[in-house]
């Protein structure tokens, strides 16, 4: 049986709302009064879960609570939910940046983190003093790392500036160097964020691929934190689904994202005015979203190749007409990857003005899907200024249709997952059968002459 290298005994992190650090002075003085005494520490007793579509009503909010799990050596451990969760606070506590509020963490091994753009990295010292820098931190002599400097450098593809002090790279050079180091460093765990969006296409499935080969080849521990679930299911053999704080699935990987999707298609449950797990600043708000059937009703699905109207309903706290308006509408599948971006910005060359209330209509004249659950994003611009964003703000449900007029639909394995296009093709002449009759033909003729 597998050796377990991380242990999480219900571990939970509280965090005071607006506040930095843990409180003020007089709820300092009160945890070291009952501290004192012997007493339990009174701040443990309050505060809600961390449920970002509702409102709460205390300053107080757990960020994790009784989070309890094991990892084996030479697991890939992905761990997803939605923006909020908890995810990120899980990470930076298994790699000792912040501390919990209670429980305990059991480690067995070096750690290698890699959260967020620029950790663990000197922004004043060379992409080279920095590698050496790291290296030392995990405990490592410097024959070791320059045995691994060359393989780190070819890496990141980041040579040419290998001496520029960091501070000077762009997001893409800084993590590009800072996985490398984190990978080829040689620790017994690699955590990683969702900090590899950052990379290019070709850089993050290089990346994918270096896990994969770190705990395959190498029998090294990765916990990967992405939104991406075609890469978590490609990468993970195991998964921690949080959700407002708290495990809500752990197992195999399938189970976990499984779990973790119907999530995602039921967040139409609260009204979209009423979302708080929402951006921007707010002067404007987008209070419904539907799709439109005759005399302004709402239907509950679409038909592939249908002409189908979203109807964004929207309200303003400024009392005057709204300038240069820009709104958008996107369409993932349930694996969150983008599929349709539908924006005013894109078919039209200035911004819109309109009344500080009203309904948009976006018309698709031939909806370009194939039968299945699809999420949508809305986004609400004025001026410039992003007023409103929320995600998964309702789910629509596709069902195939005649979308090329030739009576077939798409395969089973392409259904919730395939962008439909009109499209024709050219066949070549037969050539073949045209030589041939030529041929013939020339006989004929010879026979006759």
């Amino acid at each position: 049986m597998s050796e377990t290298i991380i242990r999480v005994e219900k571990i939970s992190k509280l965090y005071r709302l607006g506040e930095v650090g843990t409180g003020t002075l007089s709820h300092d003085l009160n945890r070291w009064w009952h501290r004192m005494r012997g007493k339990e520490d009174p701040y443990l007793k309050i505060g809600q879960t961390n449920d970002r579509a509702a409102k709460g009503g205390t300053d107080y909010v757990w960020a994790l609570k009784d989070v309890d799990f094991e990892v084996k050596r030479g697991e890939v451990l992905g761990i997803i939910g939605r923006n909020g969760a908890g995810k990120s606070t899980l990470l930076k506590i298994l790699s000792r940046v912040t501390a919990p509020t209670s429980g305990l963490v059991k480690v067995k091994g070096r750690i290698a983190s890699l959260l967020e753009v620029g950790t663990g990295f000197n922004p004043e010292l060379t992409g080279r003093d920095n590698i050496y820098l790291n290296g030392a931190i995990l405990g490592m002599r410097k024959r070791e790392i320059d045995r691994k400097f060359d393989e780190i450098v070819a890496f990141s593809d980041v040579e040419r500036y290998i001496d520029t002090p960091v501070k000077r790279y762009s997001s893409g050079m800084y993590v590009r160097l800072a996985f490398a180091v984190a990978a080829h460093l040689e620790p017994e765990i690699l955590i990683v964020d969702e900090v590899l969006a950052v990379g290019d296409a070709q850089f993050q499935k290089k990346c994918l691929g270096k896990m994969q080969s770190v705990s395959t080849k190498e029998g090294r521990t990765v916990l990967f934190v992405s939104h991406n679930m075609a890469a978590i299911k490609s990468l993970c053999t195991s998964g921690i689904y949080l959700k407002n704080g708290q495990v809500r699935e752990i197992g195999d990987i399938d189970t976990a994202v499984s779990s973790y999707l119907s999530s995602v298609g039921n967040t139409e449950s609260t009204p979209l005015g009423l979302r708080t797990d929402r951006e921007g600043k707010g002067l404007v708000r987008m209070t419904r979203l539907w799709i439109e059937g005759t005399a302004n009703s709402s239907v509950g699905s679409v038909t592939s190749g249908a002409r189908v109207t979203f109807a964004l309903a929207y309200e303003s706290s400024i009392k005057m007409p709204l300038k240069n308006v820009r709104v958008s509408l996107g369409i993932q599948n349930l694996q969150e990857q983008n599929l349709i971006l539908c924006s005013t910005e894109l078919i039209s060359a200035s911004a819109h003005n309109c009344d500080p209330c009203g309904v948009i209509r976006c018309i698709i004249p031939k909806f370009p899907l194939s039968g299945g659950s699809y999420n949508l994003i809305a986004y609400f611009e004025v001026d410039g200024a992003a007023q409103d964003y929320v995600n998964n703000a309702a789910t629509i449900n596709v069902e195939d249709g005649d979308f090329y007029g030739s009576g077939k639909l798409y395969p089973p394995g392409w259904q919730g997952k395939s962008v439909l296009v009109e499209h024709f093709w050219e066949w070549p002449e037969p050539q073949t059968h045209k030589s041939e009759a030529s041929h013939y033909q020339q006989e004929t003729y010879e026979q006759q002459h």
